[in-house]
């Protein structure tokens, strides 16, 4: 089958046939009808029922039985007629007996209901892949807001067992993660913000342990290949969400609670399971790559149609990767809408969920099912409106290496804001993210370290010297941890915001993190030293992208 055309759907696997039109349920067109509901099955029309072993059949009575000698021929007066044919303690007997079935029908019908939801729940939570990585994690940063969730989604793009639609097995025999996503959940609930990592952001990746056992180098390089480190030498899935996670955690300093990771398949069996996703583009789609080809405007997307329009790029629009992640936050808010306007639809709710499980990775700490519908339970009362998707602002990494022309770096000072915000549970806006000039603060207040991670020799000698012609105290010089940083960073503890936020106007690309203790701050120049992508009024040239939100509630043509 071309993977550019909507499968079929099949006919409910569940779902036996009914009974023929114009029959009783359970009754077959070749047997006698069975009594009349709420009747006492009797003998056969014409027959006298057998005595009971050992007993004289009762006489039968005549025809007119004879008056007794106090009463007259007809009925006394003011009594009525005995009755012509059940006595009154036979209708006690008859109800007694109705009422008996009736509640053993109910019975039967509930505990039927319990077993079926307990056999669902059952099912579902077998489908599951729960994993614990807590011993392969480290040290991770503090939770500051315990109530509060950082969930990581990864998008797995492993070819294994998925066809040759996007790439065959053999050639691309590892796996990388194509989406990445930090999904916030405010501790109380009212509000959440998901944020994209672009896959090609340039970040220093720590020491993992591979698939093979052994541990890797720390290094820099794009951050999807954090989830390929963990993945080598046999599709080791957890060892590669634990080395995102480390990634993650060390370039942002967010702390990540829980994590789902969803494969090929599952995303499109629960874009089947509720008939497909509506979308919409203004401009034709010709893929060739993909095999996706779509006129202008509206359309009902099934299957591997689908899944191509989410991860079709090079095509599309610029070709870039950023553009990619716009079209699949709208496709996610399309995706939720359907769910939602299916929740009458049961058969169709449980295949979702049905599909939805069996493509998903998650750790044992969220609980299974269980924990999974908590948590959406606790999210009922949270509206699309306050859900906002929205991408890390990046630049090329081409103005710090001319040669590198796929990559990106983040841009600073907003990221280290935004990081800042789901570490204090704080909803991030455009407001907040603002430029702001540096505060009225004399540069000979700022003392600080000056420590060189880029790999290039003497540089932190050069930067030190040029803050010191600008009045900063620089107390000492140095070598960091490691020669293979990113992230240019300013790392301040607390009180010291201001000095922080003075010394980054001088120091492009810089990012800030508060960090517990005390002592001075410390400069630890990165790979991106150097770089003219700033977040200020002046810069030139202007980041390649900028925080540009959508909520849940917007239209997929928005």
């Amino acid at each position: 089958m071309d993977p550019a055309e909507p499968e079929k759907p099949g006919s409910p696997q569940d779902d036996g046939p009914g009974p023929p039109q114009g029959e009783a349920p359970g009754q077959s067109g070749d047997e006698p009808p069975g009594p009349a509901q709420g009747e006492a099955p009797g003998p056969p029309q014409g027959e006298d029922p057998d005595p009971p072993q050992g007993e004289d059949p009762d006489p039968l009575p005549s025809d007119t039985p004879e008056p007794r000698p106090d009463e007259a021929a007809g009925p006394a007066e003011g009594k009525a007629p005995p009755s012509a044919t059940t006595p009154a303690g036979g209708k006690r007997s008859r109800r007694k007996k109705i009422l008996a079935w009736t509640s053993a029908a109910l019975a039967a019908v509930v505990v039927i209901g319990v077993l079926g939801v307990y056999f669902v729940y059952r099912h579902l939570d077998a489908n599951l892949h729960q994993v614990d990585i807590s011993g392969v994690l480290g040290s991770q940063p503090v939770d500051l807001h315990p109530q509060a969730e950082n969930i990581l989604v990864l998008g797995s793009d492993t070819r294994t067992g998925q066809g040759g639609g996007f790439g065959s097995s053999a050639v691309l025999n590892t796996d990388h993660s194509d989406t990445l996503l930090i999904v916030h959940i405010a501790a109380d609930r009212q509000w959440a913000d998901v944020m994209s990592i672009p896959r090609d952001s340039w970040v220093s990746i720590p020491s993992c342990v591979m698939g093979n056992g052994q541990m890797s180098s720390a290094t820099t390089f794009k951050i999807n290949e954090a989830f390929t480190l963990g993945t080598l030498d046999g599709n080791k899935t957890a060892l590669g969400v634990a080395c995102t996670i480390k990634t993650v955690e060390k370039n942002t300093g967010i702390r990540i609670g829980h994590f789902v990771v969803v494969n090929f398949t599952g995303f499109r069996d629960m874009v089947n399971a509720v008939g497909g996703v509506p979308e919409c583009n203004t401009r034709p789609i010709n893929d060739p790559l993909s095999g996706l080809h779509l006129g202008a405007g509206h359309h009902l997307l099934r299957g591997w149609r689908a899944l191509a329009y989410v991860r079709a790029r090079y095509t599309l629009g610029n070709g870039s990767d950023l553009e990619r992640i716009g079209r699949q936050q709208a496709f996610m808010s399309s995706l939720v809408d359907r769910v939602k306007s299916k929740l009458f639809d049961p058969v169709a709710i449980y295949r979702f969920l049905d599909a939805a499980t069996k493509s998903l990775t998650i750790d044992n700490q969220l609980g299974g099912i269980k924990g999974l519908y908590n948590l959406a339970t606790s999210l009922k009362s949270l509206p699309p409106s306050r859900v906002t998707f929205f991408t890390l602002p990046t630049y090329p990494r081409s103005y710090v290496d001319p040669t590198d022309t796929a990559d990106v770096m983040w841009t600073q000072p907003e990221d280290s804001q935004i990081f800042q915000a789901f570490r204090d549970d704080m909803p991030v806006s455009k407001d907040m993210l603002k430029y702001h000039p540096p505060p009225p603060l004399a540069p000979n207040k700022v003392t600080l370290d000056v420590l060189n991670g880029s790999g290039a020799g003497g540089l932190e000698y050069t930067v030190a010297a040029v803050l010191q012609q600008d009045g900063f105290k620089v107390k000492r010089t140095g070598n960091a941890g490691s020669q293979n940083v990113t992230q240019t960073l300013i790392k301040y503890h607390a009180g010291q915001l201001q000095q922080a936020q003075l010394l980054a106007g001088k120091v492009h690309g810089a990012a800030l993190q508060e960090v517990r203790g005390t002592g001075q701050i410390t400069l630890v120049l990165g790979s991106n030293y150097g770089s003219t992508a700033n977040a200020g009024p002046r810069t030139t040239p202007q980041p390649a992208s900028s925080f540009v939100p959508r909520t849940a509630n917007q239209n997929i043509c928005t």
